[in-house]
């Protein structure tokens, strides 16, 4: 990636969509058009704010719309926007990968973290 003004406004659209959330709802809304409660239960451990504050900056990115029906209560619905689309082969491919690898990880992890306690322990005794 450049170190220029373009490379660095890059990096700040890839933390925006590559963060904890967003590819979780980009990936969500490419199923169809959503209402808030439905994203909410369908993205696990989101919780209420960060889901808003995650729709707000894809919002304000282009990469999500949110449109408000007058009727009582109000409904609102969350969809993609054609630029979030293009997001929809990449943002399915990483969460479809994160799913089917979370085994090797969890497994990868434990063994890692138990390296690190034999560390300590070595550490500890000397």
């Amino acid at each position: 990636m450049e170190h220029t003004a373009v490379g660095c406004r890059a990096r700040e659209i890839l933390d925006r969509i590559g963060d904890k959330w967003s590819l979780q709802v980009i990936a969500v809304l490419g199923e169809r058009t959503k209402r808030f409660t439905e994203l909410r239960r369908e993205i696990d451990g989101i919780s209420q704010r960060m889901l808003t504050v995650t729709l707000r900056g894809l919002e304000r990115d282009g990469i999500v719309t949110r449109t408000v029906y007058p009727v009582v209560p109000p409904r609102v619905e969350y969809s993609l926007t054609p630029l979030g689309a293009t997001l929809m082969d990449a943002a399915g491919t990483f969460v479809a990968w994160a799913e089917d690898h979370l085994g090797q990880i969890d497994a990868a992890r434990a063994e890692y973290d138990a390296r690190q306690m034999d560390v300590q322990a070595e550490d500890a005794r000397r």
